[in-house]
């Protein structure tokens, strides 16, 4: 695997130069790299289908148990099981109203299911946390990548995708919220400092954070 990231490494070099543009180290082609992942194992973004109903609550579940434990948080088994059945839940009401009430995406490599994302009304969190100032917007969320595939651009993927969505449906605005450190970190990186910072929601040092963000503003170009 070294031998051929080094080997990409080179070739993109080689086409950096020709093209004027300078890559230093293989930080520089991580993007592409990630393309070229991509590319390799034909992800495709789709929608759900109703037979993958008990697949997909136990793609959430695995994910969302993953990031509990990622987070030191393992011990609330309380807390996982009420974000599973929510997911659930949101899934549910995609399947029962054809993507009316809610609608998600999911990302699937070799037949497998390793990411999703959706979007509908902001949640009560949001709603109550801003003053309402979001009632009107919908949020993004359930931006969830298997644990064996993350790192490879697929979250960006999917983000990439429902934003399409939401401009074809002529919706200008979307909210997205976390309240898990490793994800702010991701959104801190890609949307800057949030719109709204809940210090210590969680708990001591546990903040929730939610940006309001412009669809044109992500179109992909």
């Amino acid at each position: 695997m070294r031998q051929k990231t080094i080997r990409l490494f080179i070739l993109y070099k080689r086409e950096a130069l020709k093209a004027g543009r300078s890559i230093k180290s293989l930080n520089d082609i991580k993007p592409m790299l990630r393309g070229e992942w991509l590319r390799m194992q034909n992800v495709k973004i789709r929608r759900p289908l109703a037979k993958e109903r008990l697949q997909l609550n136990e793609f959430f579940k695995l994910v969302i148990t993953d990031t509990f434990i990622k987070e030191g948080i393992g011990e609330k088994l309380d807390d996982l099981h009420e974000e599973c059945a929510i997911k659930e839940k949101y899934l549910e009401n995609d399947l029962e109203s054809g993507g009316k009430k809610r609608y998600f995406l999911i990302a699937e490599a070799s037949d497998r299911i390793i990411g999703s994302i959706e979007y509908g009304p902001a949640s009560k969190l949001i709603c109550d946390s801003t003053d309402n100032a979001f009632g009107k917007t919908v949020e993004v969320g359930t931006v969830f990548v298997h644990p064996d595939y993350q790192g490879k651009g697929i979250g960006s993927m999917l983000l990439n995708e429902i934003v399409f969505v939401l401009q074809n449906e002529r919706i200008e605005a979307f909210c997205l919220d976390s309240g898990y450190s490793i994800a702010q970190k991701i959104w801190k990186k890609k949307f800057g400092k949030p719109e709204y910072l809940l210090k210590d929601f969680w708990g001591e040092g546990s903040d929730h954070m939610i940006w309001g963000l412009k669809v044109k503003d992500w179109i992909r170009k």
